[in-house]
């Protein structure tokens, strides 16, 4: 009968990945990828980011700190960001063409490979908390549009007026859109998609991503934040992704999830990973970058862009940057 026993056990799925033991905790940001060069960017606005992301940084170091979960982190690191006007998330997404805000999320547990996910909704303040809702609240994955939105409003969510997301500057943006004619790829700032990778002390990945999308967008176009596997993935036995950039680039390289592949199948490092997928974006015509981080506490950043929003912190502190050639303070 023991016998038996031990083989059932053998045989049994696991449902969840293996925890690493006695694992430090990590946490990672980014806050979009683009034309982000010193020569543009005002001391202010400098100022500003830099602020933001360590705020971002220590809320999330707060929960890993006292034993907290990954998934908690991610989600309370990205819900600070979507708060602050300097992101395309949240408050401070870009405008549509029709002058409203559509607004994609997605988060993803990598101790159980459980995943929400949220595109095009209107009323939700925090995006990220509606994606965690259809994770733990819903059987579903991935709810869109109006759904979505009565789905946030019976679970209570807090919902705000479309244009509590709207700001001065993304207006300026839109309107440069219109009248001149220019690319949204040509926007200032194009990006600002936020996102969080954490490993927690119990070695547990989780990732979370929010975003507005690009200036100008039309006919409900989504990009790569809120799908799985392209701009947002979690897999203990690997590493946890959030990508910013061209998302339709994103999505044809399945990039999130292609990184983890890598690493969990061929045994790359994780910054050769990042690069080669990121290489691979660029030859397809897009751009961007990504943060890694690995149950083993590696994290990477990768980008092909002048600059990308970013950060990291542990047990020994923080450090932020902004610039491609930014050594991180």
């Amino acid at each position: 009968m023991r016998m038996l026993l031990i083989l059932g056990a053998l045989l049994m799925p696991a449902a969840t990945a293996e925890a690493q033991p006695n694992t430090d905790w990590k946490l990672v940001v980014h806050g979009g990828a683009g034309t982000i060069e010193r020569s543009k960017m005002t001391p202010q606005k400098d100022s500003a980011i830099r602020a933001a992301l360590n705020r971002a940084l220590e809320t999330g170091s707060r929960i890993l700190s006292s034993g907290g979960a990954a998934l908690d982190a991610v989600e309370a690191t990205v819900r600070v960001l979507e708060d602050d006007p300097n992101f395309n998330a949240g408050r401070g997404a870009v405008f549509t063409y029709d002058e409203t805000h559509e607004l994609d999320a997605s988060i993803m547990d990598g101790r159980t490979r459980a995943a929400g996910a949220v595109a095009a909704v209107s009323a939700t303040r925090n995006p990220i908390g509606l994606a965690r809702a259809v994770m733990e609240k819903s059987p579903h994955v991935f709810l869109a549009g109006k759904g979505a939105d009565r789905f946030s409003a019976e679970q209570g969510l807090p919902q705000v007026p479309n244009s509590y997301f709207s700001t001065p500057d993304r207006r300026r943006q839109l309107d440069a859109f219109k009248t001149k004619k220019v690319s949204a790829l040509e926007i200032e700032y194009k990006y600002g998609t936020v996102g969080a990778v954490a490993l927690d002390a119990k070695g547990h990945l989780a990732a979370a991503t929010s975003t507005g999308g690009t200036t100008g967008k039309r006919w409900g176009r989504i990009g790569d934040s809120p799908v799985i596997g392209a701009g947002t993935y979690a897999d203990d036995r690997a590493c946890a992704v959030s990508a910013t950039g061209t998302g339709e680039y994103f999505i044809r390289a399945g990039a999130a999830h292609e990184i983890c592949a890598r690493i969990r199948l061929k045994g790359e490092a994780p910054q050769v990973a990042a690069d080669a997928v990121i290489k691979e974006i660029g030859g397809l015509g897009g751009d961007g970058g990504v943060i890694v981080l690995t149950p083993r506490g590696e994290r990477v950043y990768s980008f092909n862009t002048k600059g990308m929003y970013r950060g990291m912190a542990d047990k020994a502190g923080r450090s932020v940057a902004i610039y491609g050639d930014d050594d991180e303070r």
